[in-house]
């Protein structure tokens, strides 16, 4: 699997953390912020697991604004 830095919210949504990765469009949730970090860590990972099968990780990494160099990086501000 590829390594992918990425970009990570969280905020307090009701009762329950709230991670999210924006521009993935990716998110999940915790009772805590390292609970709702972790549980990002493993929604983002498996995103890009799925779509390394199904061969489109590097259209949907580029589509989203990340750059290729030694790995992918978060999209840089402008």
């Amino acid at each position: 699997m590829q390594k992918v830095n990425f970009c990570a919210e969280i905020f307090r949504e009701g009762n329950v953390y709230v991670g999210l990765c924006p521009e993935l469009n990716v998110s999940s949730f915790g009772e805590t912020v390292e609970e709702a970090r972790s549980s990002l860590q493993e929604a983002v990972e498996a995103f890009i697991e799925e779509c390394e099968v199904m061969g489109t990780l590097e259209e949907v990494l580029e589509e989203s604004g990340f750059v290729k160099e030694a790995v992918f990086g978060h999209p840089q501000s402008q």
